[in-house]
């Protein structure tokens, strides 16, 4: 019976193999987009992807008018994002509204994706305005980091803090006002019964806006690891380039405690 299988196995041809698996992903894909349907939403392309995600444009019949829909698998994830960052993100957003944060709609969860339906922010990201512009002038920089600020402050008096403040995450709707997006690595209920914020010891960002305490991988301030995570933003909008050489670890490393040490 063994050798039965062995062989019935090893004589399907390649194409008929290459079919199956297109129906298999074409099942996948269906199954998808009905789930979406059901929903009232209307998929359309992809307009990006990341480490954990992608995300696609759909239109809402609910709310008359585009979305971004963040798509996770369940079966290519980490186990640890699945179950600690991806929940915490959830919970974050929901509790928040304010004019320079992506607004959250609702998530879906299936046996096999995680939907999160956000608001679709059509001007892309600050990133790519430097890229085809280089430094942005005055007047932009000083709106946009003042959009900035105020998201932010907005978060940590709601005990919330961002911990992945980039240019990349900063985006753009329709009238070029600041969204700040991904809140993949945001904590919430950070502020303690005395009033002050808890330290963080998880260590996550992106090296090049990352302040020195995170880099040397010891407990932080997570807001004020944020406000320095803004003030490399800022350096990035007026000079159109990152304050500190990132090709190595040591050597960024070596640059911010410089400059922190002159700091304090």
């Amino acid at each position: 019976m063994a050798d039965g299988a062995e062989n019935a196995n090893t004589n399907v041809k390649p194409e008929k193999v290459e079919r199956n698996k297109s129906k298999e992903k074409k099942k996948s894909k269906d199954q998808k987009l009905s789930v979406l349907e059901t929903h009232g939403y209307t998929v359309g392309r992809s307009v990006g992807s990341g480490s954990y995600a992608t995300v696609k444009i759909a239109h809402s019949e609910r709310h008359k008018c585009n979305v971004a829909i963040k798509i996770v698998s369940k079966l290519q994830e980490a186990t640890d994002y699945l179950e600690k960052f991806l929940p915490r993100e959830i919970e974050v957003v929901k509790g928040l509204k304010h004019d320079n944060l992506i607004r959250y709609y609702q998530a879906i969860e299936t046996t096999h994706r995680v939907y999160i339906i956000m608001e679709y922010a059509e001007n892309g990201s600050l990133l790519d305005i430097i890229k085809r512009d280089g430094r942005i002038d005055d007047n932009r920089a000083r709106k946009w980091f003042m959009e900035l600020v105020n998201a932010i402050e907005y978060c940590h008096t709601k005990g919330v803090v961002h911990r992945d403040i980039k240019c990349e995450n900063l985006l753009m709707d329709t009238s070029y006002n600041i969204k700040l997006s991904d809140f993949g690595f945001a904590r919430n209920n950070m502020i303690k019964k005395n009033g002050q914020m808890k330290t963080s010891s998880t260590f996550c960002g992106s090296y090049a806006y990352a302040s020195p305490e995170i880099l040397k991988g010891i407990p932080y301030q997570p807001n004020t690891s944020d406000i320095w995570s803004i003030g490399v933003v800022l350096y990035a909008m007026i000079f159109g380039t990152l304050p500190f050489d990132d090709t190595t670890y040591q050597k960024l490393l070596k640059y911010k405690s410089q400059f922190h040490s002159l700091e304090t």
